[in-house]
């Protein structure tokens, strides 16, 4: 029987993560498998990888065929890396205690390559958004001062409209006062020029015994 180590896709439409499988390379994509080994996700940046690393490395050692996908994700995860390892240790070109001082160095090396691309790429991130959030906060400047001048221009047009109000208003005010002060001066004037006569046509009158 030809064992395939495979991916098995799961997940959402445009959202899928895979399982990697140990499986019968008769049987179906997505259908009967041995045993689940992992998973990949790859909608991360970089892409998650849980690998359960001794049952990878006994079946690639036992002689199952990686796809050429699981074996990009194999080699990442260094599980061919061990196998060549182990391959030499049966062999007896090194000993034990060398092939897993040399795979740990290497794992070590991995993990800071790893470690340095998600920084570098978070870093990108942040940079991103704060280029993007200096740039709103400019163009929303520049909006708040094309209102504060369009309020300014109807603060002042209205300002104007009430000062022409007061000043009319004011003018009105002297104008009526005017006018009450002639109606009153003209009124007082007009009993002293009625009186006169009067006491001018009263002397004669008075007068006239003394002649006799």
């Amino acid at each position: 029987m030809a064992v395939k180590i495979r991916l098995a896709r799961r997940g959402r439409k445009k959202l899928a993560i895979f399982d990697l499988v140990v499986a019968d390379a008769r049987a179906p994509r997505d259908g009967r498998f041995i045993e689940k080994i992992g998973t990949y996700n790859p909608n991360s940046n970089p892409a998650t990888i849980v690998l359960n690393d001794a049952q990878a490395l006994k079946w690639v050692m036992n002689g199952a065929q990686p796809t050429d996908t699981a074996k990009a994700i194999l080699s990442y995860r260094g599980i061919l890396y061990k196998k060549h390892l182990q391959v030499g240790v049966i062999k007896g070109a090194i000993t034990q205690e060398q092939a897993d001082a040399k795979f740990e160095a290497w794992k070590t090396e991995k993990e800071t390559k790893i470690q340095t691309k998600s920084t570098n790429i978070q870093d990108s991130k942040d940079k991103s958004k704060a280029t993007r959030l200096a740039a709103e906060a400019k163009v929303s400047a520049a909006r708040a001062e094309v209102i504060a001048a369009k309020n300014k221009v109807e603060d002042e047009a209205l300002v104007a409209s009430v000062v022409e109000a007061i000043n009319e208003s004011d003018d009105d005010a002297a104008e009526e006062v005017e006018e009450t002060v002639v109606a009153e001066v003209a009124a007082e004037e007009a009993p002293a020029a009625e009186e006169a006569p009067a006491t001018e046509e009263a002397a004669p009158e008075a007068e006239a015994p003394a002649a006799e």
